[in-house]
Parts: structure tokens; C-alpha cells; sequence
């Protein structure tokens, strides 16, 4: 398992983790035994991502699935997180080490090629506690928390945060055409969120989803089932916080990203990552103050439930070649 091309196939399905426009914000080194993640700071968004912590927990987050994919072959694996002070581009070097692989790591490998991001209306069966628990149990072994917004005023209060962040960014010099150059990319293109995979804006509902205004896409959304209103959803909101906010708490943050979404597509649930709040950081901090009035530091919020009844199959997003990838 030692030789090139093995390690070089562990991170190709690393390739497959989300990331923010699906800018897939990483590059790899690979040697012996040896795999160097680090981050490709020239697909920074700048102006929606200017403290660059979406990159990082983007980055973060093809760390985990690459720790899944190697403990899915049986391996054990070292993690040295930020191992060089001189070079914060340097996010870890994984290790090959004597052993075999974790099986809760294992577990998840499935979820890979099966996991999507779900931008449509969600069905409205709710989602299990035990579910939640689970997913809770997964943010914890990465090194976060993972907090529901669950009560009417919660889900109120954060629905303005929302808003004010899309007012906010609708405002920022840039953003707008960040957004319009990571969601119109090439036909052909390997990165960037392709119209088939946006559907159009949700209208009628009783409140406004949390849900980035994307350019219009082309994605169907979910036919109703008779006797059906297009009433709101019933999924979940939760937040992934942690203790500190250094690029460590990030990088962590975006492992247990990686961790309950690939968690919950193994439990048959659909996700999807909301970074746009906490992309505006007085916005963010009203939602740590006001909002889940915790001490941690909120990184990400998710919305998941179960599919919608007549959901179609979601298409794949592209992914970079890994020689795209790949350092020398």
C-alpha cells in the first residue's frame, strides 16, 4: 500500500469531498507512505470567503475522506495537523503507520460516491432523535459540536441572521460576480456548480428557506403530492461549532463536516452545507450571542432531512483531475 499509485488512488476519493462553489481548494503531495494536504490559496473566494475559513474547512473536509478512504483499506494513519509554523499553507501530513485502520472511519467510505449536496425543498417526515444523536457522536470524535436550531424562535432569529448576511454580501463589492463566475462554468468544465445541479428559488413557502440565492439554475424541484401545499420541510438545522477559532479549530470544523455528512447519507438522509451566515462576521457573531448563546465558535450550519418523496437522483458535481492536484 506503500506505492505511489496506491496512495494517489486514497486521494482521488479525497477529491470527492465538498467544498465552498465547489472550488475544491486543496492541493496534495505524495510520497512513500506519506500524504501532505495542503491549501491552493489562488481559489480563495475573496470577497465571499475573505478570512478564508470556508477554504479551510473546504480543505478540511477532503482530510477526513481522506483518513475514511485510507481506513476503508484496513490502513492505520498518523495525522500531524499545521506540522510546519513557517508555512500555514501546509494543513497535514498523514503517515502510514503499523496497524489497522479505524472501522468507524471505515463505515463511512459508502457515503463517498453516494453523498450529494441537496439544494431542493426536503420532505416533511422529520427526522429521528437517534439520528441527530448519531450525527451528534460524529462531530464529537472530529473535535466539534454539533447544536440543533430547533425551537420557532431559534429557527426566527436565524432566519434574520440569514437574510441580514444575504443583504450584506448582496452589497460587497465582488461577490456577485464570484457567484455568477463559480455557477456559469464551462460546459465541460471540472470545478464550479453547473446549472443542472441548482434549482430554481423555492416561492409560497411559510418562511424563507436557508438557502443561498444561487443564479437561476435548472434543476427541477420535487413535484408535490396531492393534497400537498408547498409548505416548509421538515428539516433540521444544525450548527458545527468548536472551542477556539484558530485555523486548527477550522480545519477540525471541517473534518466533522466531512464526518456527519457522509454519516448521514449512510443513514438515507439528504444534506446540505450553509456557509453564508457565517460568511459576515458580525452575522456570525450574532448568531453565537443571539441565537444558540454558546461560548464555541459556530463554523457551519447544515440543513438535513429526508429526501423529498418524487426527488429525482442528483447529478454529480465535477471534480479536478487529480494531476490538477498534485505537487511535485
Amino acid at each position: 500500500m506503500t506505492q505511489l499509485t496506491d496512495l494517489a488512488e486514497v486521494v482521488e476519493r479525497a477529491l470527492r469531498a465538498p467544498s465552498v462553489h465547489n472550488t475544491q481548494p486543496w492541493l496534495w503531495r505524495i510520497r512513500p507512505g506519506v500524504v501532505e494536504l495542503y491549501a491552493d490559496w489562488t481559489r480563495q473566494l475573496a470577497a465571499t470567503d475573505p478570512d478564508r475559513r470556508d477554504l479551510i474547512l473546504s480543505c478540511g473536509a477532503a482530510l477526513h475522506h481522506l483518513q475514511v478512504s485510507l481506513a476503508a483499506r484496513g490502513l492505520a494513519a498518523r495525522v500531524e495537523r499545521l506540522p510546519d509554523p513557517e508555512d500555514p499553507g501546509h494543513l497535514a501530513t498523514i503517515t502510514l503507520r503499523p496497524g489497522t485502520g479505524d472501522t468507524a472511519d471505515a463505515a463511512l467510505f459508502p457515503g463517498i460516491d453516494r453523498r450529494r449536496t441537496e439544494r431542493r425543498r426536503m420532505s416533511h417526515r422529520p427526522v429521528p432523535t437517534r439520528h441527530l444523536r448519531t450525527l451528534a457522536e460524529q462531530a464529537s470524535r472530529a473535535g466539534a459540536v454539533l447544536l440543533p436550531v430547533s425551537s420557532p424562535a431559534m429557527r426566527q432569529r436565524l432566519a434574520t441572521a440569514l437574510t441580514e448576511a444575504a443583504r450584506t454580501q448582496a452589497h460587497t463589492p465582488g461577490y456577485g460576480a464570484e457567484l455568477q463566475l463559480w455557477t456559469r462554468r464551462h460546459a465541460r468544465g471540472r470545478d464550479g456548480i453547473p446549472a443542472n445541479n441548482l434549482p430554481p428559488h423555492l416561492v409560497g413557502l411559510l418562511s424563507s428557506p436557508p438557502l443561498r440565492h444561487f443564479p437561476a439554475g435548472q434543476l427541477r424541484q420535487p413535484r408535490h403530492l396531492p393534497g400537498q401545499g408547498p409548505a416548509d420541510d421538515a428539516a433540521e438545522l444544525l450548527v458545527i461549532a468548536t472551542p477556539g477559532d484558530e485555523q486548527s479549530d477550522r480545519l477540525r470544523a471541517g473534518e466533522a463536516t466531512s464526518a456527519i455528512l457522509l454519516a448521514a447519507t449512510g443513514l438515507g438522509l439528504a444534506t446540505t452545507p450553509l456557509s453564508q451566515a457565517l460568511e459576515v462576521q458580525t452575522i456570525r457573531q450574532t448568531l453565537q450571542q443571539e441565537v444558540l448563546h454558546i461560548p464555541e465558535h459556530p463554523q457551519l450550519i447544515l440543513r438535513i432531512g429526508w429526501p423529498a418523496t418524487t426527488a429525482t437522483e442528483l447529478p454529480l458535481t465535477p471534480r479536478r483531475d487529480l494531476r490538477s492536484v498534485l505537487l511535485r
